[in-house]
């Protein structure tokens, strides 16, 4: 926290409605820098809570994704559940949901009956495809985007299949556009003071098309379709993976010039660098077999400590290849408490990812993990919406709340 022990978000209320991971990593940032966020669940809990590895019968997706939000349930399809959200949308700045569209205004809780209780709401929708087209209405997740943004034609072996990531690229892509948006619209809203809201449609498939680069463009003005290049990147050379002589995978990059000459000399040959075609990043695609030869024969001979230290002391640019048990072991992340260490009610001491990016007078804070299903739902609808304990009876009666 900052000198004044306050968060750069405290104050500001987020309902997250939305389920699984992009939606809720946008919540998550928030919460992550002092947001006020309420986790809305169905009875039955978010499917997250199941998903992946757990360890004593909880969930470590759930642990990371839900820390610093407070968690409360509601059947927003009845009507009992839906009059409970419309409170809630009173006291909040944010809402955040993921139903297919149309789903809320089924439920009497879409945009304009939102929008009338609060006008100065700020409402996410998350899809996989957004709010309008042909394919609206379709089911969406990010792995749909990762296919049809053109991320998995270019993914890949030229000689094997499209490949997917085996990890949710689409959703994270869409979660960070996703709060650089709900941010601006906080800026219109509270700094331009225009005093309302809006809502943001933010599609899993239109980030990471955006993300791909000038792919639309090449291809309007060159008719090119960018292929499947392996560690080879199309618009630059020497880029890629090397076999040191133990077998270490090392990743190298020569993007700009300098870089690129000084990896050369290093391997030996600085003549290649008075050849004509070596100062252009054209030349150096046109020749990138003749060398990627030179630098793999060169990095194959030596340890990944060799390379490591020789690439840094010529102010070259390379890296090996971690898996996250080498992350643990390596002292940059340690120097930097890239994974913090916390404490779980049921797993005791655990590590995570901490807070990014780094703020120098309002860093962000992980105040607890992921909570239990409905854990707050007496803080939130009994002390803050002044519900009584009987109504609370009630709904648990009637499967509203857990």
């Amino acid at each position: 926290m900052g000198e004044t022990g306050e968060l750069p978000l405290e104050g500001l209320r987020v309902l997250d409605l939305a389920s699984l991971f992009a939606g809720p990593i946008i919540t998550t940032l928030m919460a992550d820098f002092g947001a006020d966020v309420i986790k809305v669940e169905h009875p039955r809990g978010d499917g997250l809570r199941s998903m992946g590895w757990h360890r004593k019968g909880e969930s470590l997706w759930w642990a990371f994704v839900s820390r610093n939000k407070r968690a409360v349930t509601l059947d927003l399809g009845k009507p009992e559940g839906g009059e409970v959200l419309r409170e809630l949308a009173g006291t909040a700045d944010v809402l955040v949901e993921n139903f297919r569209p149309g789903t809320m205004e089924r439920w009497g809780i879409g945009w304009e009956d939102l929008r009338a209780v609060n006008p100065r709401l700020i409402m996410v929708r998350t899809t996989g495809f957004g709010q309008s087209g042909p394919y609206s209405t379709r089911p969406g997740f990010g792995t749909l985007a990762e296919a049809m943004s053109g991320y998995c034609h270019i993914n890949g072996y030229p000689d094997g299949p499209p490949t997917l990531p085996p990890f949710a690229l689409g959703d994270g892509v869409a979660a960070l556009f996703g709060t650089f948006a709900t941010m601006f619209a906080i800026y219109a809203r509270d700094v331009r003071a225009t005093g309302v809201g809006q809502v943001i449609d933010l599609s899993i498939l239109e980030p990471l098309f955006w993300l791909l680069g000038p792919q639309a463009t090449v291809y309007d003005q060159l008719g090119v379709v960018q292929d499947r290049t392996g560690n080879r990147a199309p618009f630059t050379a020497p880029r890629n993976m090397y076999q040191a002589a133990d077998g270490t995978w090392l990743a190298l990059s020569a993007s700009s010039q300098s870089i690129a000459e000084r990896v050369m000399r290093l391997v030996g040959r600085p003549d290649i660098v008075d050849e004509p075609w070596f100062g252009n990043h054209t030349g150096r695609l046109e020749h990138q077999d003749e060398l990627d030869e030179i630098i793999s024969g060169w990095i194959a001979e030596r340890s990944p400590d060799e390379v490591i230290e020789a690439f840094t002391a010529a102010e070259a640019a390379i890296a090996p290849v971690y898996s996250i048990a080498d992350i643990f072991e390596d002292p940059h992340y340690q120097a930097r408490g890239t994974i913090g260490t916390y404490e779980h009610p049921t797993l005791g001491r655990f590590r995570m990812q901490d807070i990014v990016p780094r703020l120098s007078e309002t860093p962000g804070a992980i105040r607890f993990p992921g909570r239990p299903l409905g854990a707050d739902n007496e803080e939130v609808f009994r002390k803050e919406l002044g519900h009584t304990p009987n109504e609370l009876r009630q709904w648990r009666d009637l499967g509203i709340i857990t």
